[in-house]
């Protein structure tokens, strides 16, 4: 019997916003991540595909309400 938490919990849609680069007037986007875990997502030396090294993530959200929600916010 294996210890720890087993992978097989359900995984929810992480929706992250973050900005292009750090300046002021860097564009917005918003990206769903539906294949991952939290966990995997806030470890330091993952990658997440389709945003930059050099972006700024602002918000991070767990659930499909947060893809609106950040949308209407950031205006997109």
């Amino acid at each position: 019997m294996p210890r720890g938490r087993s992978t097989s919990y359900p995984k929810v849609p992480i929706v992250i916003a973050f900005a292009t680069s750090n300046r002021s007037n860097a564009k917005h986007k918003v990206k769903v991540i539906r294949n991952r875990t939290i966990d995997d997502l806030i470890d330091c030396n993952y990658i997440i595909p389709g945003i930059s090294a050099k972006a700024v993530i602002k918000e991070v959200g767990m659930g499909e309400i947060f893809i609106e929600r950040y949308k209407k916010k950031y205006g997109i």
